[in-house]
């Protein structure tokens, strides 16, 4: 009795204004701060009270050419050299010491010493009206090429992995900043209410090396994040309902839970509970719609034979499939991550001449198939579809120790490579920038990753400098503060 009276008691006084005033001073000051660095759970951050409605209303700054956004990722950098930019030069300096004067001032992840130069370790050809240059480890991508723009300078600041990749899909090299799927979404939303608007697909039997960060929503709200398909099994895990839970009854359970929301954003006014809402009925939505849109066996037997694909496996094929009909369904941001073609050479079936070469046959016909099927259905068009890795490699034989690997092989390579566009308001046919005789060096048109950037969000209607997002005090953007369109290649 005595111990409840002073609960009472105690409960009393913390209620009255003088123990606020003389107690919490410290914390309204903290408060304010907070408030004034930006740290209000509410700054910056929609407050409608339908968060599937807090996107920009689908307001682009311009009229789009593209309407969504297909990233085939190739994570650990593809080799160039084998693949797109031929160099004879180099193949005359084949076994020679690297000049010192290509070693100066640069920094390498794994070459120590003198390496020796190593030439193009394939055969190159022209095909199309163009005439681009394609080795003959793609012999069904040399078939489109007029479809498609070579970005041949690409560069970036980043020569290991996680770092590079992050920086390719969320600006920075830091963990913490929004995915490109996540701000094409926060910015233009998704014409598809039942299916998530920014979609990954993963093959290779691993994640890139930057984990799940590089389709992260960062410091934008979690509802923007990008939702991680299988292509075999749930397509996403924990879809199906349990034994004994039927569709009415989820549906009653989903409303219960988000009536409680409701009431506690009320209370709280936190945008993330907003998020929650959204999520537990685009859950109720997917676990019909995605079932069905990740159904490849209805596909006609001569659209298997296209993209060489097979129900029921995980390959970049069937996800190149999954692609095209994610994009039938207005699915805005569709990302493809296929790993392994890290190709130092430092064991079997590691370099260019094993590794890279069995990449090439899991990706040639299904990349080449993903854009003829999107031509023959009238899609290509509004249909922005990008191709590459995090960075390039060396036009030096790796060496570790000043010893060559085991296997032939290349190093991480950040001052020129090649990514390809095709799509989606893209000139088609185009060679877009050149590197030096050996492949080395950018010597005309270089393209940035914010480059890249801005020029994927200009196809979509976006500015990249207005699409901004006010955190901790500071207005951030994809791009960071730098980045322009590279106009040369609009069509």
């Amino acid at each position: 009795m005595k111990l409840a009276q002073e609960v009472q008691i105690l409960a009393a006084q913390l209620s009255t204004r003088r123990h606020f005033l003389k107690k919490c001073s410290a914390g309204l000051g903290g408060m304010a701060m907070a408030s004034f660095l930006g740290c209000n759970p509410l700054s910056g951050r929609p407050s409608k009270e339908d968060m599937t409605s807090a996107v920009l209303e689908g307001m682009s700054h311009f009229a789009p050419k593209a309407k969504r956004v297909i990233f085939l990722h190739m994570a650990g950098g593809p080799s160039q050299l084998e693949l797109f930019d031929y160099k004879p030069e180099l193949e005359k300096l084949n076994g020679k010491p690297c000049p010192a004067s290509m070693l100066e001032g640069k920094k390498f992840a794994f070459i120590s010493g003198v390496p020796d130069m190593l030439g193009p370790q394939a055969k190159f050809s022209q095909h199309g009206e163009t005439g681009a240059w394609v080795s003959h480890n793609l012999p069904h991508f040399s078939q489109v090429v007029d479809e498609v723009c070579f970005l041949k300078a690409m560069h970036t600041d980043q020569f290991n992995h996680a770092p590079a990749q992050l920086l390719l899909h969320s600006g920075s090299p830091r963990l913490g900043r929004p995915s490109m799927g996540s701000w094409v979404t926060y910015g233009l939303g998704s014409e598809n209410e039942n299916l998530p608007g920014f979609v990954v697909l993963v093959s290779g039997g691993r994640t890139p090396s930057a984990g799940k960060s590089v389709w992260g929503s960062g410091f934008l709200p979690s509802l923007y994040q990008g939702v991680q398909c299988r292509s075999h099994g749930d397509p996403v895990l924990y879809v199906s309902d349990p034994p004994g839970m039927t569709r009415e009854l989820r549906g009653k359970s989903v409303e219960a839970i988000n009536k409680i929301n409701r009431q506690q954003y009320q209370e709280f006014q936190d945008p993330e509970i907003l998020t929650r809402i959204a999520q537990y009925e685009m859950a109720f939505k997917m676990q019909i719609s995605v079932p069905e849109a990740m159904d490849i066996e209805k596909e006609p037997a001569s659209i298997h034979e296209m993209y060489g694909t097979e129900p029921g496996k995980t390959s970049f094929a069937n996800n190149c499939l999954l692609a095209r009909r994610l994009a039938e369904r207005d699915v805005r941001f569709i990302q493809l991550f296929h790993w392994g073609w890290d190709n130092h050479g430092a064991g079997k079936g590691d370099g260019v001449l094993d590794g890279l070469v069995d990449r090439c046959k899991e990706v040639d016909q299904p990349m080449a198939a993903l854009i003829k099927d999107l031509k023959q259905r009238g899609l290509l068009e509004e249909t922005l579809v990008v191709w590459g890795g995090e960075f390039g490699r060396t036009p030096m034989r790796e060496n570790r120790e000043g010893v060559n690997t085991p296997y032939i092989g290349r190093d991480h390579h950040t001052d020129a490579y090649t990514m390809w566009m095709a799509g989606g308001g893209i000139k088609g046919g185009l060679t877009y920038g050149e590197t030096d005789v050996i492949g080395f060096h950018g010597i005309r048109d270089q393209v940035h990753i914010h480059d890249l950037q801005a020029t994927i969000l200009h196809t979509l209607g976006i500015d990249h400098e207005k699409l901004t997002y006010r955190f901790q005090s500071r207005d951030f953007r994809l791009t960071d503060v730098s980045g322009a369109v590279v106009k040369e290649v609009l069509a």
